[in-house]
């Protein structure tokens, strides 16, 4: 990456990662609930239903949200509660592109099942995630008769491995996990006007980028990645490395820089 791309990426983050950043995207939700339990489990309801258009699945997730909070205090209680199973619709009908009735009760039970045992969404997932890092450890150790390198297991797969009922969790080891990556970057980024920091003990620079449509497209006219690159987990993995040359310790700045840039038609219109 030459110097001016650098200053590039970092100017356009520094524009973009601002509050007004929640206006128009599905972090909005973030703001919804003062409580971490809420907010975690809201965080990722939204994001796993934050694809195609906006206008359309915005309105989905709020549906959602107002229909736990017509029935409990919040999102947390009404899933842990399961009351979405009397409060929510049931069957093949779809409620927001392929995705049906079935796969969000499918979804909300997974959730339920997480919380019922441990709580919290976020505890559960620390716990799994240093379980299986230290067990990921002590057999590279074995293996190798040498101390266990660097290597761990990104947070995303186990994520994507905890939803084992869910068609809308992204599975599958080449896919890009958009949606598992940009949840991420909202719980685990600290110090920013949009992400809240509230898993901590996740290091920020082991995040990898949300591939998003725009965030592809102003990669490539950029020339940062290839024309010809896929939206797939080697793209991701590929442009986030790259991307650490301009943020050292938080690749996943560079989302705001890229897909702020990438829907910004002033933007476009100048530099392009």
């Amino acid at each position: 990456m030459t110097e001016s791309q650098k200053k590039l990426l970092n100017n356009l983050a520094q524009k973009y990662e601002v509050p007004s950043f929640y206006d128009d995207d599905p972090s909005q939700f973030l703001k919804r609930y003062k409580t971490k339990a809420d907010i975690e489990i809201a965080g990722f309801i939204a994001a796993m239903l934050a694809f195609g258009n906006r206008k359309q699945f915005i309105p989905k997730i709020d549906y959602i949200f107002k229909t736990a909070e017509a029935s409990e205090n919040g999102i947390y209680s009404w899933i842990k509660n399961r009351c979405f199973k009397k409060d929510f619709a049931h069957g093949e009908k779809k409620f927001y592109r392929f995705y049906s009735f079935d796969d969000m009760q499918n979804l909300f039970e997974d959730i339920s099942n997480i919380i019922e045992k441990n709580q919290t969404f976020g505890e559960f997932f620390k716990l799994k995630y240093e379980e299986a890092n230290k067990n990921s450890a002590l057999q590279k150790s074995r293996n190798s008769g040498s101390q266990p390198s660097n290597n761990f297991i990104q947070l995303s797969e186990i994520i994507s491995q905890a939803f084992p009922n869910s068609r809308i969790v992204p599975k599958g080891k080449n896919s890009a996990k958009k949606r598992i990556h940009m949840y991420l970057r909202w719980m685990v980024r600290k110090d920013s006007s949009v992400d809240l920091g509230l898993w901590s003990w996740y290091p920020q620079s082991n995040l990898i980028i949300p591939l998003d449509v725009h965030v592809m497209q102003m990669a490539i006219k950029l020339k940062l990645i290839p024309p010809d690159s896929k939206p797939d987990r080697k793209t991701a993995e590929m442009l986030t490395e790259l991307l650490k040359e301009a943020f050292p310790e938080d690749p996943a700045r560079g989302d705001f820089a890229l897909f702020g840039a990438g829907v910004d038609e002033k933007f476009l219109e100048d530099f392009f």
